[in-house]
């Protein structure tokens, strides 16, 4: 029994250092991913046509953590059934998605008339929040520390603090930042990291 113990105890130890880990990665991340973001150049239109409501604020903050959520179980699952090898090139593949919307340019129109309604803003960012680059990060934290839990909240919080920032300063502020510079960076990246990750898992011993 000692030794059973001591590898199932050494076992718990690698969990709980890949969720702190994930935790981190993700909330630095999906923050650095979403800044320049659809999502928040969105809120950022929106607080400025809406005077910046609290209820807007609130709104954009769970769907940022409804979004990160869902890719976090998503890409959990998707480790679970999957052999080690896979799992990783799953993950180099979510990278190298991430790296591809990071890459493309963002175009938004200014509604003439936006709407007041809360529901249909929330719809809207979720679909838009769901399958972006920076959720895609917390599917790939997710899918390398299966621990689904941590990497979802560390993409919670940075996603809802990257909506906050877009609200805070509002779209005309935010216009004259250096997104795209910063998103193309970012990109170039996740790229590499996806070619390392994808060739480690190609090359790996068996």
């Amino acid at each position: 029994m000692g030794p059973q113990r001591h590898w199932q105890s050494r076992g718990r130890g690698r969990r709980d250092r890949l969720g702190v880990d994930g935790f981190l990665i993700a909330l630095l991340l999906v923050f650095a991913l979403a800044t320049g973001g659809r999502d928040q150049r969105m809120v950022a239109q929106w607080a400025s046509a809406l005077h910046r409501s609290p209820a807007l604020l609130v709104v954009a903050a769970l769907s940022a953590c409804l979004s990160a959520g869902a890719m976090a179980w998503v890409g959990a699952e998707f480790a679970a059934l999957l052999p080690r090898r896979a799992a990783q090139m799953l993950v180099a593949f979510a990278l190298a998605v991430a790296a591809i919307e990071l890459a493309l340019p963002v175009r938004l129109t200014s509604p003439q008339e936006p709407t007041r309604s809360l529901g249909a803003l929330f719809v809207v960012l979720l679909a838009r929040q769901v399958g972006d680059g920076a959720r895609f990060a917390v599917f790939a934290l997710s899918a390398w520390t299966v621990v689904p839990l941590t990497a979802g909240l560390g993409g919670a919080l940075g996603g809802a603090a990257a909506v906050t920032l877009g609200w805070s300063v509002g779209s005309a502020s935010l216009a004259r930042w250096p997104l795209t510079k910063l998103r193309w960076g970012l990109a170039a990246c996740l790229a590499v990291a996806a070619l390392f990750v994808g060739l480690d898992a190609r090359f790996a011993a068996a």
